[in-house]
């Protein structure tokens, strides 16, 4: 009997024991750090690393590379580093990027703060972490990767502060043998949006040419919702999976979960909204991922509003 009682404790257990090999407990973050074997980019004002050869080609948006540029500003990028602190509007000719928040880091004198990475090759997280990209993408026929590159912004202040307000995310990179692709955006604290070289308040990080998210070629494009408005500071409250804090990408062949793509932005599944700042041109995500448009216009008791990058019909708060 205490065999069995053994037994069905540690059945009980694996599933934490396992959680535990790849996630951070108690938040949306992937174990890194020193004790990881993280190596950390140099501590400079709009730094970044030296290229990195990539253990397994990663193809992003039907271009294969081998190499990166991990760089201070909130950016994964290819071909070569990117050193601008005020994030300009996509699509921009000259950068191939990953941007899970590219905004004006500053770590130099911060004795917590840092920027880590490291390559993944290992079975057991590779499993772990697999399983957690798996559920998203019912249609690619089971996903394990084999690689895996992760970055992680750890305490990170703004230029010029004069505040304690620091951001911690990640992204994660992952490929499979079949050269399929997947990002994943994973927010944990996000305080400040702008460094004062970008217009940001120094007490509050606030304010100027807020940070943008999402993808960048020259040719193809995708901004995250709220990219550089003052709302990306309410990023970690968002997702496409359900998850708040947690955007999940296959960027191979470009493709976003849990809603539609229209242009340059991403709708919920049932989300609605208007696309032109006098409200005429209503848009729907339908839950077969696809976005149907049609000309209609607000009801006369509404006023068409700004509402992140796109538009909605609301009262009018002046006549509250």
């Amino acid at each position: 009997m205490k065999t069995w009682i053994g037994l069905t404790l540690l059945l009980l257990a694996l599933p934490s024991v396992f959680s535990s090999v790849c996630k951070k407990e108690g938040t949306n973050l992937f174990n890194y750090g020193p004790a990881f074997n993280d190596l950390t980019t140099p501590e400079d004002d709009d730094g970044a690393t030296d290229e990195i050869a990539l253990l397994h080609s990663f193809t992003f948006f039907g271009e294969t590379h081998r190499s990166c540029y991990v760089n201070n500003n909130g950016a994964i990028s290819f071909r070569g580093p990117v050193a601008e602190y005020t994030p300009d509007a996509f699509p921009l000719d000259n950068y191939c990027m990953i941007c899970p928040f590219w905004g004006d880091v500053d770590n130099e004198d911060e004795e917590d703060a840092f920027i880590y990475y490291r390559q993944i090759i290992e079975e057991d997280f590779l499993e772990c972490a697999g399983q957690e990209i798996k559920k998203h993408f019912e249609d690619m026929g089971g996903y394990e990767p084999v690689w895996m590159f992760l970055v992680t912004w750890h305490n990170v202040p703004y230029h010029g502060s004069e505040s304690n307000r620091t951001n911690t995310f990640q992204c994660l990179l992952a490929s499979d043998k079949y050269q399929r692709s997947v990002v994943l955006f994973l927010y944990e604290k996000i305080t400040w949006t702008t460094g004062t070289a970008s217009g940001g308040d120094p007490k509050s990080g606030l304010g100027g040419y807020p940070a943008q998210a999402g993808f960048n070629t020259g040719k193809e494009y995708f901004n995250m919702p709220s990219s550089r408005t003052e709302h990306i500071v309410n990023i970690i409250s968002t997702s496409n999976v359900g998850c708040p804090g947690v955007w999940v990408f296959r960027v191979d062949d470009f493709r976003v979960p849990g809603g539609c793509i229209y242009k340059d932005s991403f709708l919920n599944r049932g989300q609605t909204v208007w696309m032109d700042d006098v409200c005429s041109n209503k848009c729907s995500c339908r839950h077969n991922g696809q976005v149907e448009c049609e000309n209609i216009g607000c009801d006369e008791d509404l006023v068409c509003l700004p509402a992140g990058r796109n538009y909605l019909c609301q009262i009018n708060e002046v006549d509250c």
